[in-house]
């Protein structure tokens, strides 16, 4: 139960909240065939990669929330492109955690060029903002939301009522001076943004860094993008000159083997706009405990136990007393439905000992009758393995292409049993 306050607001500061609409302009009623596209030109971020997430760029007016385990890159990856922006424009970099010392220290080891860069240490949003108009930045970063308080209620910085009135008055600002606005916040132990779910719904972009710390490979993805695709992807790498920017990630998320191993498969995902090609990786051992262990990392394992009953109902393959871990290499998380096929081929890899064959992709999806199902984006998951040296493709019947692939072999299939025995 928390307390909130309804403090009576004066008329400045009513005045001060008024919102009056997108960019400043006054609130009517427009004509959707009257409206100006033009208003919304993007920016480049600096980054390509955090450019794609966006869906092209920053918008003017938008307000950007980003999330992520302490210290997985949040303000790393933001101060990197504060800085590329700061040589065109100039930009505000609000921080509630650092102080200025400890941010251009930072800026300095990573060795970025700052232009018209500024910073501001404040925890009071009513100052901040104040301080932003005087400014006029271009972008500013707030870090982090956790840590901004309001004048107008008595509770401490970082509860519920503190976290949803500072963003609100944050996001107001943005809409009506047409700023753009990146906001840094906390996660919860189970990697939820911290504070009032309602914080994802007034902003209009939420992002998330996944991987862990102690990892080099650092995954951004949009979980909501108002002007751009929801799960798009944007692959880093941690060095000790920042956050940068994996042009290939398929080149990095499959392995080099010397020789072929049992229980590895490389399937074709899309994630986003763009295919990407990841190993799966199963071990399949025989279970000395009661109930056998299913687990999976970057897998759904619901889903693998649905795939084992299926295996075992249509292919007369049982492992009901076997343990089954499975693995997406590079710590990507695969939720999509295509993933099926490879990780019911690394199963079986496994459980025979018997190495897939060499430069093969597999992608499908298997359905509860033992049927082999299309999934969308065929043709640019199989160009993306061409693309990478790939000789042979198994995929669902519904994907093959009408015309012979070049340089690669194409094999549709339709049921459980008939992947089975090709495999």
């Amino acid at each position: 139960m928390v307390e909130q306050v309804d403090a009576k607001k004066t008329s400045s500061t009513a005045k001060s909240s008024r919102f009056t609409g997108y960019a400043g302009q006054d609130s009517k009623v427009v004509k959707m065939d009257k409206v100006d596209l033009s208003e919304l030109p993007r920016m480049s971020s600096g980054l390509s990669e955090l450019d794609r997430v966006l869906g092209g760029g920053l918008v003017p007016g938008s307000v950007v929330l980003m999330g992520g385990d302490p210290g997985i890159g949040k303000s790393t990856i933001l101060l990197q492109s504060l800085c590329k922006i700061s040589e065109t424009d100039s930009v505000l970099y609000v921080t509630g955690e650092e102080s200025l010392q400890q941010v251009t220290m930072r800026a300095q080891r990573l060795g970025l060029a700052t232009g018209d860069f500024s910073l501001l240490t404040e925890t009071q949003v009513e100052q901040i903002t104040t301080q932003a108009l005087m400014q006029k930045p271009k972008v500013m970063v707030v870090d982090s939301i956790q840590t901004i308080y309001t004048e107008m209620l008595q509770s401490a910085p970082g509860g519920v009522a503190q976290v949803r009135e500072s963003a609100a008055q944050l996001v107001r600002f943005a809409k009506q001076t047409g700023i753009t606005l990146l906001v840094v916040g906390h996660v919860t132990k189970d990697g939820a943004l911290a504070g009032p779910r309602v914080l994802e719904h007034m902003v209009d972009a939420v992002l998330y860094f996944e991987g862990e710390r102690d990892g080099r490979l650092r995954l951004l993805r949009a979980v909501k993008n108002r002007f751009g695709a929801v799960n798009e992807l944007g692959v880093f790498a941690m060095t000790d000159e920042g956050l940068k920017q994996v042009k290939n990630p398929s080149a990095i998320f499959l392995s080099k083997y010397q020789d072929p191993v049992a229980g590895s498969a490389v399937m074709a995902t899309w994630e986003g706009t763009r295919p990407m090609l990841v190993e799966i990786q199963a071990l399949v051992d025989t279970s000395h405990a009661p109930q056998p262990r299913r687990i999976a990392v970057g897998l759904d394992h619901q889903r693998i136990a649905m795939l084992l009953a299926v295996l075992n109902r249509h292919a007369g393959i049982a492992t009901y007393d076997q343990d089954v871990f499975a693995n997406v290499v590079g710590g990507v998380r695969v939720m999509e439905t295509s993933s099926d096929l490879a990780l019911v081929a690394s199963i079986i890899s496994s459980l025979r000992n018997r190495p897939l064959e060499e430069h093969t992709v597999i992608f499908g999806e298997i359905g509860l009758a033992g049927e082999i199902r299309p999934v969308p984006n065929g043709q640019e998951r199989l160009k993306e393995a061409a693309k990478h040296g790939f000789k042979r493709a198994i995929v669902p019947e519904g994907n093959k292409p009408p015309k012979p692939f070049d340089g690669m072999e194409v094999i549709g299939v339709s049921r459980m049993d008939q992947f089975i025995q090709l495999i």
